[in-house]
């Protein structure tokens, strides 16, 4: 077996004391010859699709034999923190989950946390990204990191090359700029192609992300810790000129307004990522993992994938991604089992099998300095420095919450502050139950 630098500080530090219970001492798997034995069986519940995952398996127990007692169940990230509670209820707990920071929020009350003494802050903050800091707990981490799915701009290049645009747009102004070029209307504003999908939520394929990015490259956190417990911020304040909440707001639901020079989306089309596979949409706002999708879908679309745009007058780069981690849940029949293999997770040669296999980014910053051949994965890998998250509510109560604010200001029922004050406290309540 060969151990990382990481590894063997973990493993070291691992053998100072119990992570849940009675730990076997992790130096006895330095110098085991890595078989099941010194692991045992170790069963993981994932939100990543099981495909993937058991041809991360695959290839991770050919590189580490102990890695060979490990088996994966993917499960529905909305039901996830439910069949858990069930599970350790009943005694039928799974050794690891491995979800994102999206489902974080309702898993924590079901995980045993790492302790400091365990996993040092300067160990962590010096092997993974900077927006795996969300897994952080009062205690010590929630989980170790896997991987990181960037939001990422993906490009029709048939339709940019058409129109003479040899590059897509770094910047939301210079998005903004090619909706009079590209998009195409009828007299009655009916729309025959569009340059993106954004404006509207139920028929764009992760809405809830993008939303969230435009929310954090303004800065705001978007739920915070209070003396009242978790509360949702979408940046309603501001203390000078319009507060940063309205501003995204307004700019999301522009490009749904038949009346701005914007409109090129509304609710009556198809699902984006449709739109987007049948080459009738010339921008797509998706995840990078995505990029796989197209390509079995549609051989004949030609596409490239850049980064996400950032605001013309941003500073530093912000995105948002799913950063996925291993999270050890109470009641796990093998948690030293369990630890170890999060921990040989973090090995780079894992880290490699692990991205190559799900098109995702490693979350260590020593694979991640490492230029990939995949030009889809250049583009993964640098954004995944600066991807960042928030802790929310489950995805569909999000959705909820999200969907009604938007519904509710292109449609004119509301106005942009009334709808971004109503979401917040709505997010607010779901954080707190």
């Amino acid at each position: 077996m060969k151990i990382s630098f990481f590894q063997t500080v973990l493993f070291g530090i691992f053998g100072l004391g119990a992570l849940i219970g009675l730990f076997v001492f992790a130096t006895h798997t330095a110098t085991n010859s890595g078989g099941t034995d010194a692991v045992g069986p170790v069963v993981i519940w994932g939100t990543l699709p099981k495909e993937s995952m058991s041809a991360v398996l695959a290839a991770s127990s050919q590189i580490d034999e102990g890695l060979k007692g490990v088996s994966y169940v993917q499960k529905n990230p909305a039901t996830l923190s439910s069949d858990l509670a069930s599970a350790i209820a009943t005694g039928g707990a799974p050794d690891l989950i491995l979800a994102s920071q999206e489902e974080l929020h309702a898993l924590a009350k079901y995980l045993a946390p790492i302790s400091l003494a365990n996993l040092s802050q300067n160990t962590f903050t010096n092997a993974f990204v900077g927006g795996a800091d969300i897994f952080a707990a009062p205690e010590g981490y929630y989980g170790i990191p896997f991987l990181v799915d960037p939001l990422v701009l993906f490009s029709n290049r048939a339709i940019l090359s058409s129109l003479g645009i040899a590059r897509p747009p770094a910047t939301w102004e210079a998005l903004i700029g090619l909706v009079p070029g590209v998009a195409e209307l009828t007299p009655a504003r009916q729309i025959t192609r569009g340059l993106i999908a954004l404006g509207t939520y139920d028929n764009v394929r992760n809405a809830r992300g993008i939303l969230s990015a435009l929310f954090i490259q303004q800065g705001i956190s978007m739920s915070a810790y209070t003396t009242g417990g978790l509360a949702a911020d979408l940046g309603q304040t501001s203390s000078s000129g319009q507060p940063p909440g309205k501003a995204v707001l307004g700019f999301y639901t522009q490009f749904a307004d038949p009346s701005k020079v914007s409109y090129t989306w509304n609710a009556s089309l198809p699902s984006s990522d449709q739109e987007f596979l049948a080459g009738d949409l010339a921008l797509y706002l998706g995840y990078a993992s995505e990029a796989r999708y197209f390509a079995r879908g549609n051989p004949n679309l030609a596409f490239t994938v850049s980064p996400l745009p950032q605001p013309a007058t941003a500073t530093l780069k912000n995105a948002y991604g799913l950063l996925y981690a291993f999270m050890i849940p109470r009641g796990a029949k093998n948690p030293s089992g369990a630890y170890q293999v999060a921990v040989l997770f973090t090995n780079p040669a894992e880290q490699t099998a692990a991205a190559a296999n799900t098109g995702l980014a490693p979350a260590t910053l020593s694979q991640l300095a490492e230029v990939p051949a995949d030009p889809i994965a250049v583009v993964a890998y640098a954004e995944a420095l600066y991807c960042k998250g928030w802790l929310s509510p489950t995805p569909p109560d999000t959705d909820v919450v999200f969907s009604g604010m938007i519904r509710d200001v292109i449609s004119g029922r509301s106005s942009l502050d009334t709808a971004l004050a109503s979401a917040e406290r709505s997010l607010t309540a779901l954080l707190q139950q």
